[in-house]
């Protein structure tokens, strides 16, 4: 079968304008411990927030639809799904656009980043029964990694961060160069920026949603700090110096602006865990922004208000969703929306 590149699809940059988010009701209870309900009412304010933008569907253990529809409220769609977990960024789709707009989506390998939590068998066919029921074509990828692997830009260009996904947990027997050219022809990329290390103390081995994406063409921002005592420091000193030097598909040198790094915070089992500014949903006309209750977060509302200026920034407390391990990013998904069709005129003077 081709894949994505061959037959002309390209994984959209996520300011491009969607059709809807897809979301998943927290259910691991094993994961979130005493704070299940709180994550719950958690991932509802995020629903909420992005459902004043573009619709969203909450994917839904059929035994909670009842709970979840009350908690996020008229505005959400809630659709029941068997499931093992709530992350849908890396259980999901991974949506491809076709030159006459066609919708597609990568259904990855996924295995639990690396087989940490059991079961995930649901989780592991999540994506294919999406798209069953989107009635979408499928590109069932030879590959085992994450939608929060991965950041594009659109216009050729895909930002990863090497452990997560060059890594025996994910792909054993496969070097890098055939990682790269995997992940190429089935975003449909032509150039693929590996950054080399993902914060410390998370659990998806480094996922590059959580250091660094694409604002733009030729712009990207960065999570750093200037605390040499930090234990990201220096890991997070090499990813700048990559950026700094790198170019994108188009040959242009990037621009590269910083986000603070939060202070650390711990997750539901007591143990450090990863939290980032970078972690945002770009709903259509809006930014979605965690919020940690931290000095640093009028900061990052800041240099994103300056970066989307046409946008309006909300940000949302995410301290209930960090204890599970991620943050808004990881718990969403956009389709994208094919073109707007031109106007006839438009098509018969361009004919002409």
């Amino acid at each position: 079968m081709p894949t994505p590149r061959q037959d002309g699809f390209r994984m959209p940059a996520e300011w491009e304008p969607h059709s809807r988010c897809w979301m998943a009701w927290p259910c691991r209870e094993s994961l979130w411990g005493e704070g299940l309900e709180a994550a719950r009412d958690a991932f509802a304010e995020v629903a909420k927030a992005i459902a004043a933008f573009e619709p969203v569907t909450m994917l839904v253990e059929p035994d909670s639809l009842t709970d979840a529809s009350v908690r996020c409220g008229s505005g959400v769609a809630c659709m029941p799904m068997e499931m093992d977990d709530s992350w849908l960024r890396d259980t999901g789709p991974s949506f491809l656009l076709g030159p006459d707009g066609e919708l597609a989506a990568v259904d990855w390998i996924f295995n639990s980043w690396g087989k940490r939590y059991r079961p995930y068998d649901r989780d592991a066919d999540l994506a294919r029964e999406i798209l069953e029921y989107l009635k979408i074509k499928r590109y069932a990828a030879p590959l085992v990694t994450e939608g929060g692997a991965l950041h594009v830009d659109g216009e050729g260009t895909l930002l990863a961060v090497e452990p997560s996904i060059v890594n025996d947990n994910r792909n054993p027997g496969k070097d890098k160069d055939q990682i790269t050219e995997l992940l190429l022809e089935y975003t449909g990329s032509s150039k693929l920026i590996w950054l080399p290390q993902g914060l410390r103390n998370d659990e998806t081995d480094g996922h590059v949603d959580n250091v660094a994406c694409f604002t733009a063409p030729g712009r990207v921002v960065v999570v750093a700090t200037e605390d040499r005592d930090n234990p990201n420091w220096e890991p997070l000193q090499e990813n700048l110096e990559v950026l700094r030097s790198a170019t994108d598909a188009a040959g242009r040198s990037l621009e590269v602006v910083t986000l603070p790094l939060p202070r650390e915070m711990k997750n539901s089992r007591d143990e450090p865990t990863a939290l980032s500014y970078v972690n945002f949903y770009l709903p259509n006309g809006g930014v979605v922004l965690p919020g940690f209750d931290d000095p640093a977060d009028d900061e990052a509302f800041e240099t994103l208000s300056a970066l989307f200026p046409g946008r309006r920034i909300v940000q949302v407390p995410v301290v209930d969703i960090l204890k599970g391990g991620g943050g808004i990013h990881c718990i969403t998904q956009q389709q994208p929306a094919p073109p707007e069709p031109r106007e006839a005129e438009e098509e018969i003077e361009t004919a002409v």
